[in-house]
């Protein structure tokens, strides 16, 4: 239940790579929620360069945004400056964002195609499909650590869907539908993967067989 697309040590290798800018913002006592916020104005950008078809731009655009959506976290706990409404902003920001960039998206494929199309359509359904999995995606986890218990697993969470839509872009208008069918599919995976998680992980003891209850030969 704790496979992922991006392998943890492929994530814990990059953010060694920031460490050293990581300290450099802290010393510069940068507030986390400036982090935040720029990397959700420069989304912004990204869902625009995407939806003028400008399809590179606006990966490069996503990626960077994903950076530093990486940082303002990261720069919160290093210079102890973690707090609810941080969290809650980041959280909030980053659901916006990445609705923006699926519209972005939506509206390139659409305008391309015409209204009406059956690709046009297709690519509309496939759009609205990745953004209700996205969604469940935080809302599951949101809810399950309202509940007091941890919930990270899963196979498409955000960072994995950046990549996704980031590669599929940088390569061709076919990879980037190829993206948007494997965020449709995989995040609404991952919402059912971590409902599972937490079931398993809430009735784990009732499993477990007490000694007295193993049979002697």
């Amino acid at each position: 239940m704790k496979i992922e697309l991006i392998p943890p040590v492929v994530k814990r290798g990059f953010k060694g790579l920031l460490t050293p800018l990581i300290s450099s913002l802290v010393r510069l006592k940068l507030n986390p929620n400036w982090l935040t916020t720029l990397s959700f104005f420069i989304s912004i950008i990204s869902a625009i360069q995407f939806g003028r078809g400008r399809l590179v731009w606006g990966a490069v655009a996503l990626l960077s945004s994903g950076l530093l959506d990486m940082l303002d976290g990261a720069v919160a706990r290093a210079s102890n400056r973690v707090t609810k409404f941080g969290a809650l902003y980041d959280s909030t920001l980053d659901r916006y964002a990445e609705i923006m960039v699926f519209f972005g998206i939506a509206y390139y494929f659409v305008n391309k195609t015409g209204q009406g199309t059956e690709h046009g359509l297709l690519i509309s359904m496939l759009v609205f499909v990745g953004i209700a999995g996205s969604l469940m995606v935080s809302y599951v986890r949101a809810r399950a650590e309202g509940l007091g218990l941890a919930c990270k697993v899963g196979f498409m969470q955000r960072p994995e869907r950046l990549v996704a839509i980031s590669i599929g872009a940088l390569v061709s208008d076919e990879w980037l539908v190829g993206a948007l069918v494997l965020i449709a599919f995989f995040a609404n995976l991952t919402a059912i993967q971590r409902i599972v998680y937490i079931w398993l992980t809430e009735n784990a003891d009732k499993w477990k067989k007490l000694p007295t209850d193993v049979d002697h030969e």
